[in-house]
C-alpha cells in the first residue's frame, strides 16, 4: 500500500513538473516571439528616422545652395543633423534611444522651419536689394560714363600741360677737344688730338617749366656704335638710361647756356661720325651727329 501511494505521489509531481515545463516553454516562445517583434519595430523605427534624417540633410543641401546669406547657419544645423545621424547609425535600436532620436528629430524639424522661414525672408529681401541695385547700377553707370568722360579730356589736358612744360634744346653742338694743363678747352676736329667730347646746347625758355634743378644727361656712340664716356645707368619709372656724361643745373624758366664734357676711355675716340642724344631725365630732347678726321 505504501509503494502503491509513493508511486502515486510521484506520477503527480512528474505531472506537475511537465505540466510546468510546458507552459515554461509557451511562455519562453511567447517572450521570444515577442522580443523579436520588438527588435523588428525598433528597427524599423530607427530605419525610418535615419530616411528623416537623410530628407532634413538633402533639404539643407538645398537650401545652402539656394541661400548665400544663411550659409553659416545652415551649415551649422545640417552639421547637427549629420552628427545625430552618425549616432543612430552606429547605436543598436533600443526603445530608448529610439524615444531619445524621436525628441531630436522633431526639435531639429522645428528649427528646420524657423531658418527656412527666416532665409526665404532673407532671399526676398536679396531680390529687392538686388532690383535697386540694378537700378542704381544703372544711374551709376551714366555717371561713371561721364567721370571717364571727363578724366579722359583731363588727361589730354594734362598731356598737353606735360608737353608744353617740357624742357627743350636748341642750337645743340658736339666736338672733340683737348683739355691744357691750364685748364683751357681747345676744340679739335682730329681724332687724333681729341681726348674728350664736349656737348653744348640751350636750354629754351618756358614758363610752364617748373623752376628747380633739372639733370641733363648725354649719349655719345662712336663711329663703331659703342657708347662712350661714363657709361652709367640711371633708373626711371619708364626704363633705364645708360649715359656718356650728366650735368645738373638750375633752371629758371630762362634761355639757359649748358655744356656737358664727357671723359673717354684709351680707344674709344677714332676717326669717323659720331651720334650724340640729349636727355632732360628720361625724355630726349635733342641730337646731333659731329665727325672726327
Amino acid at each position: 500500500m505504501t509503494t502503491q501511494n509513493n508511486n502515486l505521489t510521484l506520477k503527480i509531481l512528474i505531472g506537475v513538473l511537465g505540466a510546468l515545463l510546458l507552459i515554461l516553454g509557451i511562455f519562453t516562445y511567447k517572450f521570444y516571439n515577442e522580443e523579436k517583434q520588438n527588435k523588428a519595430i525598433l528597427q524599423q523605427e530607427k530605419d525610418l528616422i535615419e530616411s528623416e534624417l537623410g530628407e532634413l540633410i538633402t533639404k539643407y543641401d538645398n537650401a545652402i545652395a539656394l541661400n548665400e546669406v544663411m550659409d553659416d547657419h545652415l551649415l551649422k544645423a545640417k552639421e547637427r543633423i549629420v552628427v545625430l545621424l552618425d549616432s543612430v547609425k552606429d547605436n543598436d535600436a533600443n526603445l530608448a534611444l529610439i524615444s531619445r532620436y524621436r525628441r531630436e528629430v522633431g526639435k531639429l524639424k522645428r528649427e528646420r522651419e524657423k531658418l527656412f522661414k527666416l532665409a526665404d525672408s532673407l532671399t526676398a529681401a536679396n531680390t529687392q536689394l538686388a532690383t535697386d541695385l540694378d537700378s542704381t547700377s544703372v544711374a551709376l553707370n551714366q555717371r561713371i560714363i561721364f567721370s571717364d568722360s571727363l578724366r579722359t579730356q583731363n588727361e589730354k589736358l594734362a598731356e598737353i600741360v606735360e608737353r608744353g612744360s617740357a624742357l627743350t634744346a636748341a642750337n645743340i653742338k658736339a666736338e672733340g677737344v683737348r683739355v691744357r694743363n691750364s685748364g683751357k678747352i681747345s676744340p679739335t676736329s682730329r681724332s687724333s688730338r681729341a681726348e674728350k667730347v664736349r656737348v653744348c646746347f640751350t636750354l629754351s625758355p618756358n614758363k610752364l617749366t617748373e623752376k628747380g634743378d633739372k639733370d641733363l644727361y648725354v649719349q655719345v656712340i662712336n663711329p663703331e656704335n659703342n657708347l662712350i664716356g661714363d657709361k652709367l645707368a640711371v633708373n626711371f619709372d619708364q626704363g633705364v638710361l645708360t649715359y656718356s656724361g650728366k650735368n645738373k643745373v638750375f633752371y629758371e624758366n630762362d634761355a639757359l647756356d649748358v655744356c656737358i664734357l664727357v671723359d673717354t676711355a684709351e680707344g674709344e675716340i677714332m676717326k669717323g661720325s659720331y651720334e650724340v642724344n640729349l636727355f632732360s631725365g628720361p625724355r630726349m630732347i635733342s641730337n646731333t651727329q659731329f665727325e672726327l678726321k
